[in-house]
């Protein structure tokens, strides 16, 4: 398996390698890992890699799931237009 095309975040392009490179020289949690690649912060806000990320932090430091620190979700939790936003209430 060829880890440069194995993608775990598509928004940010983190591949599997790009992950253990960054595991190798230290990172341990997620929150250190999305700080200094930005996976889980781009466009799906981590709803298609977030669940990826922490398996394989789980399996590259031999912990169970519920180990692995995962990131907080931040407001909003779904995609809205920014015209929901700008306009306030009377667009709700």
């Amino acid at each position: 398996m060829d880890k440069s095309k194995v993608y775990l975040c598509r928004c940010e392009n983190l591949t599997l390698e790009d992950l253990h490179k960054q595991l190798d020289e230290g990172s341990f949690s997620m929150e250190e890992i999305k700080r200094s690649t930005r996976c889980t912060m781009g466009p799906c806000q981590g709803r298609t890699c977030r669940e990826l990320i922490a398996k394989e932090i789980a399996k590259y430091h031999a912990l169970k799931m519920e180990q692995v620190d995962m990131p907080t979700y931040r407001a909003p939790v779904k995609p809205i237009k920014m015209g929901k936003v700008a306009g306030g209430a009377r667009n709700a």
